[in-house]
């Protein structure tokens, strides 16, 4: 079969699978009773992973699909904030001890747009309410048009290590039709800046199949952000869709690349990041050897959330700020997108959320092959369905979708493995669709998948 034939039949919108079940499945919650229990349920010593929401920007970049606005003034920021610290708070009283902290992700929007003051007093609040240990590790994602001294200066004072640089593409002409201006020389800068307050690790995002981009001018960006020598390289797919993000419509269609272009981008970019000794993560990362991911890849200790790849184990991950989504043993919570109705329920002292859902035994089970199809590219089926307490004939339903798999070169199945190869590397979403019981064919709440 060639590649425009696998492309044609597989490259079809499907979940990109940091969740099971994944977001559009979640159901609305009337009460925030259930989320209080959950909450109250954890036993003592459990550690959380925090992921703070921060829903404002400078400005609005059109590939944009997070759930973000524009802030010009300092109002709405420290409105946010306030309603922030009561949401901790919330949470914190809703537990009724003082849990451990593993993990703290600043992500948006973009965090380093609210006040320096704001971000720390907002660190105070969790560290005073949850329990750090020295090797907490904090992250924060970095638009690096925007990081004021203030803002640099706050990163210090908060102990971040990790921070996460927009790039998406160094091209001018891909940069003017996606709305985000931005050189080298500022980005570049800006790592240097973040180095120098103690920042031990710095990751790049950079997208293929936006408008005017070649396979040539993604392998010069690929070769540009290098130079900036990040600990760690995400390559996403620009996931199109205007029916859901509006702002997307402006960009012009006849511009972007298809399947095929699409597949070549993200292949030379593979090429020239893995040219350079980084070590390919999953689907779309790449990480020096000796970075955490990597060794966490090669000792089966990659993880899969909303964030994407990650080396955080712990069980809970709690959601703050408007639209997060949080998880725990019990089931998955997210929070009110509508920053509004997120600050009113907090006024009135209910937690805010909107939309939840609670796992099943089947449903963990099918997580679990799901995260290690995506995390590993494969799986022991009988294994994980023994230690789930299943028969593997449960996991039937799949095996039509991976039959055809494995007819045409992307799978290969024995004694109850499932190994993605190499040609199937690129399709694993497709891979992991086939044990998705909520996905509903022809959906179009997805984004392609590659």
């Amino acid at each position: 079969m060639t590649l425009d034939d696998l492309l044609a039949k597989y490259d079809r919108r499907v979940p990109r699978y940091t969740s099971y079940p994944t977001a559009p499945h979640f159901m609305a919650m009337a009460e925030d009773a259930p989320y209080r229990a959950w909450l109250a349920q954890l036993e003592s010593g459990t550690k959380l992973s925090l992921y703070l929401h921060v829903p404002f920007c400078a400005s609005l970049c059109l590939f944009c699909g997070c759930n973000t606005t524009v802030a010009r003034q300092d109002q709405p920021l420290r409105g946010y904030t306030q309603t922030l610290l009561q949401e901790i708070d919330l949470i914190a009283d809703a537990i009724g001890q003082r849990l451990p902290v593993a993990h703290v992700h600043w992500g948006g929007g973009t965090p380093t747009v609210l006040p320096p003051d704001c971000m720390v007093a907002i660190s105070d609040k969790l560290r005073s309410r949850f329990a750090f240990e020295a090797d907490t590790e904090i992250a924060v994602e970095v638009d690096p048009r925007q990081l004021s001294d203030g803002a640099l200066d706050a990163i210090r004072t908060m102990g971040v290590r990790r921070a996460s640089l927009g790039v998406q593409d160094f091209d001018p002409v891909v940069q003017k039709a996606i709305g985000r201006e931005q050189s080298f020389e500022t980005t570049a800068s800006c790592a240097s800046r973040l180095r120098s307050v103690g920042v031990t690790s710095l990751n790049l995002d950079l997208i293929y199949g936006l408008p005017h981009q070649t396979t040539e001018s993604v392998a010069e960006t690929a070769d540009t952000a290098l130079v900036i020598e990040p600990d760690r390289i995400a390559v996403f797919g620009y996931a199109h869709v205007p029916w859901m993000k509006k702002h997307q419509s402006l960009i012009p269609e006849a511009a972007l690349p298809g399947p095929a272009a699409r597949f070549a981008q993200r292949e030379v970019a593979e090429q020239v990041i893995g040219h350079a000794g980084y070590q390919a993560i999953g689907l779309d990362h790449f990480a020096r050897p000796e970075d955490q991911m990597a060794i966490a890849a090669r000792t089966a200790g990659l993880r899969r959330n909303f964030q994407g790849y990650t080396t955080d184990d712990a069980p809970v991950l709690i959601g703050l700020g408007a639209s997060s989504i949080g998880s725990l043993p019990q089931g998955y919570i997210q929070n009110e997108t509508s920053v509004p109705k997120w600050r009113d329920a907090i006024r009135n002292g209910k937690l805010p959320v909107a939309r939840g859902v609670g796992l099943t035994p089947e449903d963990r089970l099918r997580r679990d092959v799901i995260e290690q199809l995506m995390c590993h590219f494969t799986v022991n089926v009988p294994d994980v369905a023994t230690a789930h307490g299943f028969n593997p004939d449960v996991l039937n339903s799949a095996t039509p979708g991976l039959e055809d798999l494995a007819r045409d070169g992307l799978v290969r199945m024995r004694n109850g493995t499932i190994d993605v190869t190499r040609e199937g590397r690129a399709f694993v979403r497709a891979v992991a669709a086939t044990f998705d019981t909520y996905l509903q064919a022809g959906a179009t709440r997805h984004a392609a998948a590659i």
